[in-house]
């Protein structure tokens, strides 16, 4: 016998209530598993570093390739209810780094995460991801021979690995150089935090260094000083220059959304030897000399230095030096150059410079629509440096002065991860410095 048309619907549409019934109650689950996260992060009974690292250990391993079963997750979904608002699982952007954690909501349940997303010659500079978290408390910095416990110094300078992060939005005004230990990340993801108005950040003779979301400016020389660089070692710290990141005899560090302006010196420098270094998704402005990368034409220990920059903005008020290199490897990439006043990039003493996929905007001052500089160089010196454009943007008359061989193998040294299209530096960039980031939202 025929079942009737309407008893059919009718079984089709109890059918679909169930399944729309039965999801919502795997949300409601879902959303109570985070807010049992959440409670577990707030609870009184721990204190913040020990509640950080129970909520790590719990999805630290949770499964063996999370990006391969969220997916999975997104492509069933997708699927079976197509009208639903799940645009937080399509979020990416193209930028390869912020792609790799953004989208996740439970980013502040998953922050050592950020280790794992590093790229181009500083890619595997871990930070303190195999230590604890350590909560600043206190924007401080009265003594830079004892740090009181709770304040950035006394975090920075110990031995062990440690992934630094802040428990309130602060201002940090430091007395003397913040000189770190190695195997630290400073995260400022949640929180809004700033360097500013004294000494900045040294990393000098260390290694394994992220700092991450900081708002770093107006950077002052100090010195003459006595300062604690370890638990067990205070010197004297003759006058620093007042750069806001100094790399100093340095590798595998990784300085990533940052806002650094208004420095002494240079925004970022990086000299004596440093190397494995990616300066990556920063935004730069209103500062003269931009950033440093090699001692000076005759320390040829630079030779070995590899610099990746990208998805950097480079943005108003800036006049040279983005870079300015000496000896060494630096590949910049996908990096959006909407102001100078001289130059863009600049150099001496033979580096390879490999410029891919960037958008450069000249200035409307008709003497200064080149990108690049030979710095100090007659032109039959230079004519035989390796410096190539390939796949840039040339806006308001910008040109870039090629040298040396056409030939890929020539830039090996200089090639540090695939550029993107030119096209897409504006979305690749648009978010350079701090992020806005809440728990419980992307980032």
């Amino acid at each position: 016998m025929a079942v009737p048309l309407r008893w059919f619907s009718l079984c089709f549409m109890l059918l679909l209530l169930f399944v729309v019934v039965m999801a919502g109650v795997r949300e409601a689950v879902s959303d109570a598993s985070i807010k049992e996260a959440e409670k577990l992060q707030s609870s009184k009974n721990s204190s913040i570093a020990g509640r950080l690292d129970e909520v790590e250990k719990r999805n630290e391993h949770a499964v063996d390739n999370p990006e391969e079963v969220a997916s999975m997750v997104a492509m069933t979904i997708r699927n079976s209810t197509e009208r639903r608002n799940l645009g937080y699982l399509s979020c990416g952007t193209g930028n390869p780094i912020d792609d790799c954690w953004r989208c996740d909501p439970d980013w502040h349940l998953h922050r050592k995460r950020l280790a794992d997303c590093g790229i181009g010659f500083g890619r595997t500079a871990v930070g303190g991801r195999d230590g604890r978290f350590y909560v600043i408390t206190d924007p401080s910095d009265d003594d830079a021979v004892n740090p009181r416990p709770g304040t950035l110094r006394h975090a920075v300078i110990q031995e062990e690995p440690l992934w630094i992060v802040f428990k309130r939005d602060m201002v940090i005004t430091l007395k003397q150089e913040l000189i770190m230990n190695s195997f630290k990340t400073i995260d400022g993801r949640g929180v809004n935090v700033h360097i500013a108005n004294g000494a900045c950040i040294t990393i000098q003779y260390v290694t394994n260094i992220i700092i991450h979301g900081l708002h770093i400016h107006d950077c002052k020389s100090t010195g003459n000083a006595m300062v604690r660089s370890s638990p067990t070692h205070f010197g004297w710290r003759t006058m620093a220059d007042g750069d806001g990141v100094s790399l100093f005899g340095a590798s595998h560090v990784w300085v990533d959304h940052n806002s650094i302006s208004k420095c002494a010196d240079g925004l970022v420098d990086a000299i004596m030897g440093s190397t494995a270094i990616t300066i990556s998704n920063n935004h730069f402005a209103h500062h003269n000399e931009v950033m440093l990368l090699g001692h000076s034409d005759s320390y040829t220990n630079d030779k070995q230095m590899q610099v990746t920059i990208a998805y950097n903005h480079f943005g108003q008020g800036l006049i040279q030096r983005m870079p300015r290199c000496r000896h060494g490897y630096f590949h910049v990439v996908n990096n959006d150059y909407t102001h100078w006043e001289m130059y863009a990039i600049g150099g001496s003493a033979n580096p390879t410079i490999n410029s891919q996929g960037n958008r450069y905007l000249a200035p409307t001052d008709p003497n200064a629509k080149e990108v690049t500089k030979r710095v100090n160089t007659a032109e039959g010196t230079w004519h035989g440096w390796n410096w190539r454009s390939e796949g840039d943007m040339m806006l308001n008359g910008a040109y870039f002065t090629p040298s040396g061989a056409g030939a890929s193998a020539n830039y090996a040294r200089a090639s540090s991860l695939g550029a993107k299209s030119s096209s897409m530096v504006g979305s690749m960039t648009s978010d350079a410095g701090p992020l806005s980031c809440r728990r419980g939202r992307q980032c």
